[in-house]
This record gives structure tokens, C-alpha cells and sequence, in this order.
């Protein structure tokens, strides 16, 4: 009991200084963590300082343009997440078990995926539970995955990345096709058929490529597709959102590359031009959970019902 009093009282950080650590590591900012926390860029700066100058070693790197974590802070944050996961565990199992507070699911959309999706995620889970309230977070993948392992969200819907924390799981795979879309009015050659990605440079001419960010983890799959194919196409923009990228297209604009899927709920009047290459480009999307013995009703409801 001493030592715990001693721990409590000489302690480097408490939980609270781990979490806004932890929105640090994740936002790599101090200034969206700050936002994201309630709090001022100089106040969660401070409260981190002090946290490195109790460790004795610092935790970031700081430059003009990024935050990120050291070797000390990479170890810090990979060994904390399930701390954290394990509070917010105990506390949600509190408030379910004493009807504390109104259940909530917190889920997180990759950017890069289009509104055309959404409802095969949401529409079935919320007829089934109307009384769950929904909160949806609309970020990269590698922070939708980080907040998942450290209990911050209870399920992210990302694309596949490279690699991943054994703390997660994946409950669903899906394969998401692409294709090729041109202006309304743009004139394409007669008898076009499935051109392979080596003649798309050729096939467009001049045209402007409006492609997905190569800072994406969708954007990074893409650019290896064309160089394996030993296609080079440098585009005019990049953007991380695929309706933003459609209806560019539309208003001619470019052409682009985007998932066949995300064209679902584009208006009608005004219609792009699709074009099948072959082999197609596609990705995987997936839907992970934080590995936990068993799920919450509400998180193993939302995954039962994701439709795709």
C-alpha cells in the first residue's frame, strides 16, 4: 500500500497527462490535440513538457511543420494504449451496468472513403438500435487506427494498412474496385475497351489527373499500381476526398481515378464517363475493433449489421 502512496504521489504522469499524450501522438499537432482536448495549444504544451522533464527524456520532436514521436515516445505510447483501453473499458462497463449515461458508439471513417458508403455502415445498426447515439469521426487511417487501440474509438473502417498493432482485430474485409472517370463532354476515341493502365497517358492526352492524395494510404497503393504497370502520371491535384474528386470531374475539370462504388449517390445531371481498365485497381477496406474478450451489445451490434 506504501508503494502504491509513494507511485501515486511521485509518479510522472497520471492518466489524464497519458491521454493528452496520446491525442498528441495521434493528431501530430498540439495545437488539433489542444482542440480536441478543450484546451489551448500552450496549455497541453506545457502539460507535456512536464511530462518529459519528470521522465527525464524528451517525448517528441518538434519542428515549425510536424510533431512526432521519438524512440522514448514511441515506446511510451506503444506500451499506454491499452491502459487507456482498459479505463475506458471499465468505465463504459460501469455506466452500462448502472445506467450512468446514454449509450454511445464512437466510429471512425477513413477520409478517404465516400459518403456513398455510409449508410451499408450506419442505416441497419441504428433501426436495430434506435436509442444508441452515433459518434462519427472523419479522419486519416492511421489515426482512426491508433484511437481504436487506445480505446478512444470503439471501431474504425479504414483501408488496409501496411501493418498493424496485434492489439486490433479485423472483423470485416471488403474489396473496393475502381474506375476511370472523364468530363461529360470530353471526346474519347472510338471503340475504347478496357485500356490497360500503360496506355491511360496516351488515352487522356493532355488532360489534367485529379488523383486521391499519395499521402494516403489509398494514395500510396494507387502510385505502385501505375509503376508496376509502368504507367507515369503526375497529377495537377490532389485532394483526400473521392466526391470532392468527382465532382471536379464533372464540371471538367480532369479525370481521375476513384472507387466505382462512390459514384452511387452522384447527381445524375451531371454524369461522368466511366472507363474500365485492365486489370482493374482495387483496394481492401476493413473494419477494426480493439481485441477484447468479449464486445460491448452496442459495438458487436454495429459490427453484425455493417453492410456492404
Amino acid at each position: 500500500m506504501r508503494a502504491m502512496n509513494e507511485f501515486l504521489a511521485t509518479g510522472p504522469f497520471d492518466l489524464y497527462e497519458l491521454q493528452l499524450f496520446h491525442l498528441v501522438a495521434e493528431h501530430q499537432s498540439f495545437t488539433k490535440a489542444g482542440r480536441a482536448a478543450g484546451l489551448t495549444q500552450s496549455a497541453i504544451t506545457r502539460q507535456i513538457r512536464g511530462m518529459e522533464e519528470r521522465l527525464g527524456v524528451p517525448l517528441f520532436e518538434r519542428t515549425t511543420r510536424s510533431v512526432r514521436l521519438t524512440s522514448a515516445g514511441a515506446a511510451l505510447h506503444a506500451r499506454s494504449g491499452n491502459i487507456l483501453a482498459g479505463v475506458h473499458d471499465a468505465v463504459s462497463a460501469l455506466k452500462d451496468g448502472f445506467n450512468l449515461a446514454p449509450k454511445t458508439l464512437r466510429v471512425g471513417v477513413t477520409q478517404t472513403i465516400s459518403l456513398a458508403y455510409l449508410p451499408g455502415f450506419f442505416r441497419s445498426f441504428q433501426k436495430q438500435f434506435p436509442r444508441v447515439q452515433l459518434q462519427v469521426t472523419h479522419e486519416t487511417s492511421s489515426f482512426i487506427l491508433a484511437a481504436v487501440e487506445s480505446g478512444e474509438l470503439d471501431a474504425g473502417i479504414v483501408s488496409t494498412p501496411p501493418q498493424m498493432s496485434g492489439a486490433l482485430q479485423i472483423t470485416h474485409r471488403f474489396a473496393d474496385e475502381f474506375t476511370i472517370i472523364a468530363p461529360p463532354k470530353m471526346k474519347l476515341p472510338m471503340g475504347i475497351r478496357s485500356p490497360s493502365p500503360h496506355e491511360l497517358p496516351t488515352l487522356f492526352g493532355k488532360q489534367r489527373w485529379l488523383l486521391i492524395s499519395r499521402q494516403t494510404t489509398t494514395g500510396k497503393r494507387l502510385h505502385g499500381w501505375f509503376a508496376r504497370h509502368e504507367t507515369k502520371i503526375e497529377p495537377a491535384m490532389e485532394a483526400n476526398n473521392f466526391d470532392l474528386l468527382i465532382n471536379l470531374v464533372s464540371l471538367g475539370l480532369g479525370v481521375s481515378i476513384v472507387p466505382h462504388r462512390a459514384l452511387a449517390l452522384h447527381p445524375t445531371s451531371r454524369p461522368v464517363q466511366r472507363i474500365r481498365t485492365t486489370p482493374k485497381f482495387s483496394r481492401e477496406l476493413i473494419a477494426v475493433v480493439r481485441r477484447q474478450p468479449v464486445l460491448p451489445a452496442a459495438l458487436a451490434g454495429f459490427i453484425e449489421n455493417i453492410l456492404y
